[in-house]
């Protein structure tokens, strides 16, 4: 096996444009591959010059940074090369990069471009129908600020065309240019990541070039990346996993990355065996969705697969990172693919709390808590007691063990608020503590606090690596033809995170019709507001909901029994499975069933607690 190429020495601020114009300029690196994607490839030193072209273009139409001319771009964006180089362009330019998640729809989409005080919008062509319902509601974008990417080559853009525009206001690709004279604070936002809020419109994290680069140096580290090592990119690049996991950590290794446009389970493989893949980021349910299209083409033959996957001469791929991993996909995907090791870890875009699971942690753990401020509340705000675990492992306090994984201290740590959002900031952050939203236990070790992730609280649903609001979801559901109130929240998963579950209440006089509320779901997420991963995959009827003493739905019950069909036999419970066109009655049978899966995942304790 040839020698690691050692990593060169980067001497450079901490600001994005600074450590890209330290790399093309470094003769061990200027020429060295960084960017892949199907037939195209940049250099760091063509990435250099992409990105310089982009800042050029970027302030010849907004002009520089100012109070009343924000530089702020955002993007509805599939991942591309010309995704980095807008990202590396808002680097020197100093201008703030607004990453809108592509499944937003409607008032949603309108409402968060125009939140962000967007002066130019960059649209994938193969998103462009959705982004042209809202360009009338548009706030701040002017109309030739308006730019397409040319992705699907199907239409004449005109004007809108982003490359076009490129050529033809800065200079042609692959012409070098000097760098825009813009002095860069690392302190100054760069990219502003969304999340969901539990009301409104999604959340604004602020990230500033510090934030990316302190995370890409301690993530590279702890993997132990260097310059022969090269990430995949197919987690989506205007979200946290994929910048804080998968570009920083191969840019500070001055590595490389792979991207394709969207996750493919089936293109995993042929693209890591392709392209020379050492790591990727992952989150949850891709893990499965992999390990289930290698089965698939295998036969469910592991002795193949362990020769000609994980034996491969081409498989080069040593570690993935990321969270929402079931244990058992985990070993599995560790000993498929021939990885040293899977590093589960614990944190959010906010970077206000973070762990790092390691190969001799506990078994289903998320890391060390070695920062001593991140506490386990309970909501009096009291430390919760670490869990006792009996012989057979299960946690024997359950109740007082697991509560909100906080951080106590006079700082926040990494999170720099929300964009525009003081009311969000003042709710993450009161009286000393941050509120992550997340559950969580701990468990003591000679001494070490290791993390379990336990789900969202009520307001929030994680499903498929991402949060969003549960709120939000009931509110488009109470909608639904026949239905009167209705209430959202995320229900175990039997491989991650969690599954959107509903409950609703009919109208007077009404039945609940299973084909009619699929059919409206799907409609949203065709033609209105609602995201894909928002679809129920659980639906209860109820004949009325219990309330707070402020008239709020009282969720926590309904989240407790879930679709325990032992506790509610004569509850009227459907659901839906990968494929189905209509929600299905879900039965005693069914839930023995999935039941059984669960326990095979080893995630019973999140199905039964107790």
């Amino acid at each position: 096996m040839a020698a690691a190429t050692p990593k060169p020495q980067i001497d450079a601020p901490p600001a994005i444009g600074a450590q890209i114009e330290a790399r093309a300029r470094h003769s061990d690196v200027a020429e060295r591959v960084f960017l892949v994607q199907h037939e195209r490839q940049w250099t760091y030193r063509q990435y250099r010059d992409e990105c310089v072209r982009f800042a050029h273009f970027l302030l010849g139409r907004l002009g520089p940074h100012r109070p009343d001319g924000p530089g702020h771009v955002a993007m509805l964006l599939e991942n591309h090369l010309e995704l980095l180089a807008l990202y590396g362009g808002c680097a020197y330019a100093g201008f703030s990069l607004f990453g809108v998640n592509t499944g937003l729809r409607g008032d949603t989409l309108a409402g968060v471009v125009n939140q962000a005080q967007a002066r130019m919008l960059i649209v994938d062509e193969r998103l462009l129908g959705e982004a042209e319902r809202i360009f009338e509601r548009l706030e701040h974008v002017a109309p030739e600020n308006v730019l397409v990417l040319p992705t699907a080559r199907e239409r004449d853009l005109g004007p809108r065309d982003l490359l076009a525009a490129l050529e033809r206001e800065v200079a042609p690709a692959g012409k070098s240019l000097d760098a825009p004279s813009v002095e860069v604070d690392p302190s100054r936002n760069l990219m502003t990541i969304y999340t969901s809020g539990t009301t409104g419109l999604p959340k604004g994290i602020l990230n500033n070039h510090l934030k990316f680069f302190l995370v890409g140096k301690a993530v590279s580290g702890n993997l132990g990346l260097g310059p022969d090592d090269r990430g995949y990119a197919c987690m989506p690049l205007f979200h946290s996993n994929a910048m804080f996991l998968g570009f920083h950590p191969a840019f500070e290794a001055c590595g490389s990355m792979a991207l394709r446009e969207r996750f493919s389970a089936s293109s995993f493989l042929p693209d890591v065996l392709a392209h020379g893949v050492t790591f990727w980021n992952y989150v949850g349910e891709p893990v499965h969705y992999v390990l289930g299209a290698i089965e698939k083409q295998y036969g469910g033959d592991e002795a193949r697969i362990l020769a000609e996957v994980a034996g491969d001469p081409r498989n080069r791929l040593r570690h993935a990172v990321g969270n929402g991993a079931a244990p058992p996909d985990i070993d599995r995907f560790i000993r498929w693919l021939g990885l040293e090791d899977m590093f589960e870890l614990y944190g959010s875009t906010e970077a206000a709390i973070s762990t790092f699971r390691k190969k001799t942690d506990p078994r289903g753990s998320v890391g060390e808590v070695t920062d001593p401020n991140v506490k386990i509340l309970d909501s009096s705000g009291r430390e919760c007691p670490p869990a006792e675990l009996g012989a057979d492992g299960k946690i024997r306090n359950y109740e007082e063990a697991v509560g909100e994984i906080c951080r106590v201290a006079a700082d926040t740590g990494l999170f720099q608020g929300y964009y525009g959002n003081p009311d969000a900031n003042a709710s993450k952050y009161r009286d000393g503590v941050y509120h992550s939203g997340d559950l969580g236990h701990i468990v003591l070790r000679d001494g070490r606090r290791f993390l379990f992730f336990d789900g969202r609280t009520d307001d929030w649903i994680r499903k498929d690596g991402e949060n969003f609001s549960a709120a939000q979801v009931a509110r488009i559901l109470q909608e639904a033809p026949g239905v009167s109130l209705a209430a959202a929240y995320g229900v175990p998963c039997v491989v991650s995170d969690e599954l959107v579950m509903a409950a609703v209440k009919t109208r007077p006089g009404a039945r609940f019709d299973p084909q009619a509320f699929f059919d409206y779901c799907e409609n949203q997420v065709t033609h209105g507001g609602m995201d894909r991963k928002w679809f129920p995959d659980f639906v209860r009827v109820v004949d009325d909901f219990e309330f707070t003493q402020t008239q709020k739905i009282l969720v926590r019950h309904l989240k407790a029994a879930h679709y325990d069909r032992r506790r509610q036999p004569d509850a009227e419970l459907y659901w839906r499975e990968r494929g189905d066109a209509s929600f299905k009655p879900f039965t005693l049978r069914d839930y023995e069933t999935l039941r059984e899966r669960f326990e095979a995942a080893e995630r019973l304790h999140i199905l039964e607690p107790s």
